[in-house]
């Protein structure tokens, strides 16, 4: 009789025990059912690390834990990283680093308990550390294609992922419209630079979020790492008066703000207008320092001390937004965003750099954010037959995306779950229109670019409920249906569970966008591929 082969099993989770005791029921299902997947093809799957009864949870919750376990495990082992919530990847990436034997990564593919996000990240993570892996999602784990690469990875040790969708710029037909607009923009850059204001980098283990400066350089983008310790000392010295001439702004506009008044588990008022005086601060320091943009941790560091800064995110990212004066009394950045990028995710504020100009010179729309790449689904209201992603962040959306701008934005306390002391979001339902996504990561010690186009679509507030309930009803969301790109070739391709996303005013003027910041990223030494085809399903 063959000996059952021994597949080990590390599931790592958030530094937060509040969220991986509530995510942990999701976990422990997830790992069943590849358990018996694995059973069924003659292998045993066997968890590296027990369940802990007093922290009700079976996660790795911490970098030194981590160590710990990979310090027992057998470095030539097949093993799977399993994940159905989101993770801090710096818990295990030592480990993984150093493993010897095949790695898989796998997904849950569910809204709820957000592992694909998890695993993308990780992914990413992996993916600059030079790191080989194979991965795979599933929504139940009994779908032909997952156990058909599952069989394939145990035989072999890796599953490779079709990825025709992935065209390199230099075989892409640029227009010469593009080309000058990019040639332009990078003079400028190499000439006059840029400053990237940094506000403590590595938020919640996002090792693919930090770009090396050395790979910067050649960008003319330059960090200037700030503290948050300076925003929180900044935002206390904002007198209430001015914080509160914000929220009377944001009122005016028609901005909704569900209001009530247990600190512990409604937003009140108290912690709209701290979220006021950080949006102040975060504006006098950019200015002081000359950035052009800026990345807020948010999670980490300034949790224990202020309200969620998603309120600032949204604002900063928005052209429209309150007026806000340096100490020598001059409004800074008139009628234009201060770009912000959450999560400290570096990639996407070079991005959002190159979006800003770009979309500047061809009189575009400005604003941008980055989303999640939360989750997808088909749509159940038969509205469209198209497969529609449902990209969705914690609240740094800037209002313009929204329909209806401001008086189509609500804000709603950040869950108690991450959130302490709680702060509101900026919520809303995304406008129908053409879009650019992209996205900037490390692989093989270079830069690299990512760039394709998408629609957004309006669905039935009934399917948009549905959405919403399924990931985080608290948060903006986008419909959106990418032009020429599959659920799984995104998910084989994109290195990091953050996509860029900016709007232009037609198809046309959406694709001169996305191929102008293409040639600008190429300019400046990035790699550069083009995803998918244009609105009219023709190739780049």
């Amino acid at each position: 009789m063959p000996k059952t082969k021994k597949v080990l099993l590390v599931a790592n989770g958030d530094q937060r025990q509040s969220a991986n005791e509530v995510c942990w029921p999701a976990q422990r299902a997830m790992e069943q059912a590849l358990t018996a997947a694995l059973a069924k093809m003659g292998a045993q799957l066997v968890r590296a690390h027990p369940f802990d009864p007093a922290r009700q949870h079976g996660f790795i919750q911490s970098q030194k834990e981590g160590m710990a376990v990979f310090a027992n495990v057998d470095p030539k082992a097949p093993l799977i990283v399993a994940e159905a919530v989101w993770q801090y990847s710096h818990h295990l990436l030592h480990g993984l680093i150093s493993h010897q034997g095949p790695i898989l990564t796998v997904a849950n593919w569910s809204g709820t308990w957000p592992g694909l996000v998890g695993m993308l990240n990780l992914n990413g993570s992996l993916t600059k550390a030079g790191v080989k892996y194979s991965t795979l999602w599933s929504e139940d784990f009994t779908d032909d294609l997952f156990l058909t690469n599952l069989a394939t990875w145990l035989k072999t040790g890796a599953v490779k992922h079709p990825t025709k969708h992935v065209k390199p710029l230099a075989k892409c037909k640029v227009p010469a419209a593009a080309r000058a607009v990019a040639k332009k923009i990078a003079a400028d850059l190499r000439r006059r630079k840029s400053i990237m204001g940094v506000f403590d980098e590595g938020c919640m283990g996002m090792f693919n979020a930090i770009i090396p400066d050395e790979l910067l350089f050649s960008t003319g983008v330059y960090k200037e790492r700030l503290s948050q310790s300076a925003l929180y000392y900044g935002a206390m010295q904002v007198p209430g008066p001015e914080a509160r001439a914000v929220y009377d702004w944001l009122r005016a506009k028609g901005m909704k703000f569900h209001l009530g008044p247990n600190e512990a588990t409604d937003l009140t008022q108290a912690q709209i207008y701290q979220q006021c005086q950080m949006y102040i601060a975060a504006l006098r320091i950019a200015d002081e320092f000359g950035c052009e943009a800026i990345g807020i941790q948010y999670q980490q560091g300034l949790k224990d001390l202020l309200p969620a800064s998603d309120l600032v995110e949204g604002l900063l990212n928005n052209s429209d937004r309150p007026p806000v004066a340096n100490a020598a009394g001059k409004i800074i950045l008139p009628n234009q965003p201060l770009t912000h990028f959450n999560e400290v995710d570096e990639c996407a504020g070079l991005d959002g750099i190159f979006t800003n100009r770009v979309h500047a010179a061809l009189k575009q729309p400005v604003e941008n954010t980055l989303h999640d790449l939360r989750w997808g689904d088909w749509d159940q209201s038969g509205t469209t037959g198209d497969y529609v992603w449902v990209f969705l962040i914690s609240g740094s959306a800037p209002p313009a995306h929204h329909v209806g701008g401001y008086a189509g934005t609500d804000s709603l306390r950040q869950p108690p779950m991450y959130f302490r002391l709680g702060g509101g979001t900026v919520r809303g339902i995304a406008k129908p229109g053409e879009i650019v996504w992209s996205r900037v990561f490390v692989e093989k010690g270079k830069l690299k670019m990512d760039l394709g186009r998408a629609k957004v679509i309006t669905l039935p507030q009934e399917e948009t409920d549905r959405r919403w309930k399924a990931t985080t009803v608290q948060w903006p969301i986008m419909h959106a249906v990418t032009y020429g790109v599959t659920r799984d070739q995104m998910m084989a391709r994109h290195k990091a569970n953050h996509i860029q996303v900016a709007y232009a005013n037609s198809a046309n003027e959406a694709d001169l966008a996305m191929y102008a910041k293409a040639a600008l990223a190429d300019e400046l030494g990035l790699e550069v591929c083009l995803c998918g085809t244009k609105a009219d399903g023709k190739g780049f």
